[in-house]
Formats: structure tokens, C-alpha cells, sequence
């Protein structure tokens, strides 16, 4: 999962603990015995859903609304819009003057950011719980009343393609990135940059803007999430009355093209004077787990913790302490995409080492997972850890909304939420090892290289 965020956050994935529950969200659901956030949740008779989970920890509130739309939601040639409106909506409604909202909240003493993916878009502010009501007045506000003009929406325009400029294009590798995706898929939207390509950021219009904002922005195609030091029947009756005077509207639904078969390896290099030190990473397609069947992307959860899940995994242990080739080795998956996913895989020499023993060693390793498979002891190690991370979940006021969040506005449920370490608990090292075997396909990977000039 790739989140674009307004401010201070870089095109990339979450990492870490965030990423294992993220990817709880789309799984086939069975009855939930354990609790991960034990939410509350409800739905407005407008179809806004209201999620709520209390944690009292520190009078603080999380207060987040999402959309069930993104990036990969855009028609053909307006890449970046759902972005560019992410910015356009602190431009100010019929009551509030363009940046007015976020200046109230900094006057609560609050803060604020947005983020847009490939699926969803969302906005937050995280304020004292006795200033939750002045959140949900104005987010409300916004949900059906933005105003926008040439004004306010073109120099916000400029505003984005120089945010691309220093992001994007004086970054190798981040334009690796998206050389990676733009051959990974070869059909699916996902190809595309959430921030989108800059000729066709240059011709988005208000016009464009405001059709998208009243296509897809509506009650009944968002989630409400309030986290921290709350009284569930209270946030209900704010939620009804400043939310659930929003009239509904008729969503569309999700037309999302299907990937073709993928016929042969793809490879793009990218070499640049920028780069110090050269990396090379292996991506092949994946399902997500609202594509995939029985428990495969749990599976391939699991696999990519025995793999990549730190100092203790195969690779890290295997390049970079016992065989010294690599500085750096690991792998990740995150199946929270509405749609397809990726397994990747990637190494970093030693500096002043060339890439080409890394790389070696890293396919050899493939090879392994494929031959010899992973073993039962391993399986068993990389579940414990998983399930053990949930137990910290609540600790962040954050987690909960980003994972809820991310779960609801792209096919999954709060029960499978709640049922997620149950899940991983029940994956075996046959489906471990049968998962990897239907993922890691030659023709359908993509390798990608960063590489320094060479000095002679």
C-alpha cells in the first residue's frame, strides 16, 4: 500500500507493525474470538458509517473521515486528480475562507494532514477530546459544501507539480518507482503515480476538480473514524448532528480493469550520479486478499516475515551476516489493496561492493524458498511474532483508525479486522510454501536496478 500524504511524508508504503494489521483488513472473515480494537461502530441514515474506539489513555481525540475513492478511480489522462483534490479541500466552503479550517484547528491546538492512495483519500486532525464537536462541524461542512474557483485552484496546481518536482523527479528512486509500477502493471491503474504524470497535472481544471469532488465525495462513500478519550453515544449524537444532515448521492460503482496474463520477466535500470549506493529489488505480482482465496495472502504475509521480518529472517541473516554480500536484505507484502498487490524483494551491497554477488545471492535464496520451501519451525516463529505485534495495536491513537480506515474503504469489515490474528494463527507451512510457489513466477516479475555512473 503507497500513501500519498499533503505534507512531510514520502511516496512510499507504511512499514512495520502498521503494514502486519493493515493487511487483517481483506481477508475471508471468520468468527472473532479475540479483540484487536474492539470498535463500535454504526451507520447514519444518510450511509455514512461511524466507526468508534475508545481508548483512554490520554484525553486526546482522532477524528478521520475516508473515501472510497483514490488514484486508481481517475478517468484516462486526469492522473493526480484525486490528489490534487485532497489539496483543494482546505480551499475554504460557503462558511469558512480557504484555510480558515486549518487555522481553527491550530488554534484548538490540534493538528491536521490528508493522504491519498491508489483507493481511498482521507483527512485527520488529532485535537483534545472537548474539541471533537468543532472537528465534525467543519469536516461536515466540507463534505458537501466545498467552493472552489480559478482562484484558489490553479496556483494550488503550480503547488502540486513542484511538490512532484522535489518528490518525484529529483529523487532516482522514487522515478525508479514509478518505472517499476508503470511495467508491473500492465493494464491496471495501479500503473499510474498517485501524484500522477506532470503533463496531465499541468491540465487539470476547477471544472475537473469539482465533477470528482460531487461524483465520489458523499456520506454514503465515506467512513467516519473517531478514536481516543470518547463516549460512543456521544460521538453518535454529533455524528447525527452535523454529519447526518448530508444528503447521500448515487455512487457509481468501482470499475477497476483486470491485469492480462504476464507472458515474461521485465527489467528497467536506472542509472543516475545521484545514487551512492546501487540496490536492486524483485517485485512479482500478487493477489490482495480481497482477490485472493482460502488463507493465500495470510500465507504470504507469513512467508514474507520468515523472509524479510527483520535481523532474525532468512535473508538479513543469510547476506548480511553470514555471507557479507549485502548491507542491506529484506522483503515485504501488504495485500490491503482494493485490487492486486506485490511480494518484493530487494538488496543493497556493502559500500565499495558491486551489486552483481548481492543479486546472486538473493536469487539463490529465491531458488531455496522455491525448491526447499520454509519449514515448520519457521512458520511457527513468524506467526508468534505476528500475533504478538497486534497485542501493541491500541497503543498508537492512530493505528486503529489507519488500519479501520483502510479496511472499510476497500472491501473488508471490521469483523475481519478483529479476526486477524486468528487468521495468521491458522496458517500452516503447506500454505506457506504452495502460496509461494503461485506468486514467485519469472513471468511475472519485474526487476528493477539503481545504479551509480560508473567512475571510468
Amino acid at each position: 500500500m503507497a500513501v500519498l500524504r499533503c505534507t512531510a511524508q514520502r511516496y512510499t508504503p507504511l512499514f512495520g507493525a502498521l503494514i502486519l494489521l493493515l493487511a487483517a483488513a481483506l481477508g475471508p472473515a471468520s468468527p472473532a474470538r479475540a479483540k484487536v480494537f474492539d470498535p463500535v461502530s454504526f451507520t447514519l441514515d444518510n450511509g455514512l458509517q461511524v466507526v468508534v474506539v475508545v481508548n483512554r489513555r490520554a484525553p486526546i481525540v482522532h477524528h478521520s473521515v475516508w473515501y472510497r475513492v483514490g488514484a486508481a478511480d481517475e478517468q484516462a489522462g486526469e492522473s493526480g486528480l484525486a490528489h490534487f483534490l485532497e489539496h483543494l479541500m482546505f480551499k475554504g466552503t460557503e462558511k469558512l475562507r480557504p484555510g480558515e479550517f486549518s487555522e481553527i484547528i491550530a488554534a484548538n491546538g490540534g493538528r491536521e494532514n490528508a493522504f491519498t492512495s491508489w483507493d481511498y483519500t482521507g483527512y485527520y486532525q488529532n485535537v483534545a477530546a472537548d474539541r471533537l464537536e468543532i472537528m465534525m462541524k467543519n469536516e461536515a461542512d466540507r463534505m458537501a459544501n466545498l467552493r472552489l474557483t480559478d482562484d484558489v485552484v490553479l496556483p494550488e496546481r503550480d503547488v502540486v507539480r513542484e511538490e512532484r518536482r522535489s518528490r518525484i523527479d529529483n529523487d532516482p528512486a522514487s522515478q525508479l518507482g514509478e518505472l517499476s509500477r508503470a511495467i508491473q502493471f500492465l493494464n491496471h491503474p495501479y500503473r499510474i503515480p498517485i501524484i500522477g504524470w506532470d503533463h496531465e497535472i499541468e491540465q487539470l481544471s476547477t471544472q475537473a476538480a469539482i465533477d470528482f469532488y460531487d461524483k465520489w465525495y458523499a456520506p454514503n462513500n465515506a467512513v467516519l473514524i473517531v478514536a481516543g478519550d470518547v463516549d460512543p453515544e456521544e460521538v453518535r449524537r454529533l455524528a447525527e448532528t452535523y454529519y447526518g444532515v448530508v444528503p447521500a448521492k448515487d455512487i457509481p460503482d468501482r470499475r477497476r480493469v483486470i491485469e492480462p496474463p504476464q507472458n515474461a520477466p521485465r527489467e528497467v535500470r536506472l542509472v543516475s550520479p545521484r545514487v551512492r549506493q546501487p540496490q536492486v529489488s524483485i517485485g512479482y505480482l500478487a493477489p490482495s486478499y480481497r482477490q485472493a482465496s482460502g488463507n493465500a495472502a495470510y500465507a504470504l504475509q507469513v512467508a514474507s516475515e520468515v523472509v524479510g521480518g527483520g535481523a532474525t529472517a532468512r535473508l538479513y541473516s543469510r547476506l548480511v551476516v553470514d555471507q557479507g554480500v549485502a548491507g542491506s536484505a529484506g522483503a515485504g507484502y501488504s495485500p490491503t489493496n482494493y485490487d492486486y498487490s506485490t511480494f518484493q524483494f530487494y538488496v543493497a551491497p556493502r559500500p565499495g561492493q558491486e551489486i552483481e554477488p548481492a543479486e546472486a545471492a538473493l536469487r539463490a535464496e529465491i531458488l531455496e524458498l522455491l525448491n526447499g520451501g520454509v519449514t515448520a519451525e519457521e512458520v511457527a516463529a513468524a506467526k508468534k511474532r505476528l500475533v504478538a505485534g497486534a497485542t501493541f495495536a491500541r497503543d498508537s491513537l492512530s493505528t486503529a483508525p489507519r488500519v479501520i480506515g483502510a479496511a472499510l474503504t476497500t472491501g473488508g469489515t471490521l469483523e475481519q479486522v478483529e479476526a486477524w490474528p486468528e487468521r495468521i494463527a491458522e496458517v500452516t507451512a503447506e500454505e506457506v510454501n504452495a502460496a509461494l510457489k503461485e506468486v514467485l513466477r519469472d513471468e511475472q516479475s519485474v526487476t528493477s536496478y539503481l545504479l551509480p555512473e560508473p567512475t571510468s
